[in-house]
């Protein structure tokens, strides 16, 4: 009876737990696109999206504007694109991205193309390297508002600075988006935080 009774009060505070904790996430996230805007930095990323053939999805495409507002209001000097692309294509999410920025007036020389990056994660993990490697301390994540707490806590795990620029637009929208888009996101971060940061520290710990 003992037994059965502390096994009763283990399995209580485990389902708390998966009630608690998914639900925290959830209005971390939600709490964080109805709050989050960019700050002064050395770097605006555009966090990749799908393109079709050299050119921006709408999802992408807002995401290149809300950089480009960024870049012409002097928030940082510098554009940095990332995302790779699929098999066969001919562009990738960075290069169509870059050539959608330069096409709509920002400088070649404030844009550079990062054709890296399958998912946020490998994103982070290389414009984050691209940062350490030119000095840069600071960042403004481009991407949907309730994308923007996993992309900070991803940019600030790796060590920088980071503040986020929510679209105000299209299909990644707040007005776009609801319940579905948290619930994505909710999953997203508990599987990075539970395995996608414990790779990035195992990784450092094999560099080391």
């Amino acid at each position: 009876m003992f037994l059965f009774k502390i096994a009763r009060r283990i399995f209580a505070f485990i389902l708390l737990l998966i009630i608690i904790v998914p639900s925290y996430v959830a209005t971390s996230i939600w709490y964080s696109a109805h709050h989050v805007g960019p700050r002064p930095s050395d770097l605006i990323v555009v966090l990749g999206a799908a393109e079709d053939n050299g050119t921006p999805t709408p999802i992408l495409a807002q995401r290149i504007t809300q950089a480009k507002l960024a870049y012409e209001s002097g928030l940082a000097p510098q554009i940095l694109t990332v995302g790779g692309g699929q098999s066969g294509d001919r562009y990738t999410e960075a290069s169509a991205s870059r050539n959608s920025l330069i096409a709509q007036g920002v400088p070649h020389k404030s844009v550079v193309a990062l054709p890296i990056g399958k998912d946020t994660l490998s994103s982070t993990i290389a414009y984050v390297g691209y940062m350490k490697v030119h000095h840069l301390q600071s960042v403004i994540i481009s991407t949907d508002p309730y994308h923007c707490y996993r992309a900070l806590a991803e940019a600030k795990d790796l060590g920088v600075a980071a503040s986020c620029n929510p679209v105000q637009a299209g299909p990644g929208s707040l007005s776009a988006t609801g319940l579905r888009y948290i619930i994505r996101e909710t999953g997203a971060y508990l599987a990075y935080k539970t395995v996608g940061q414990f790779g990035i520290h195992l990784s450092d710990q094999v560099k080391k």
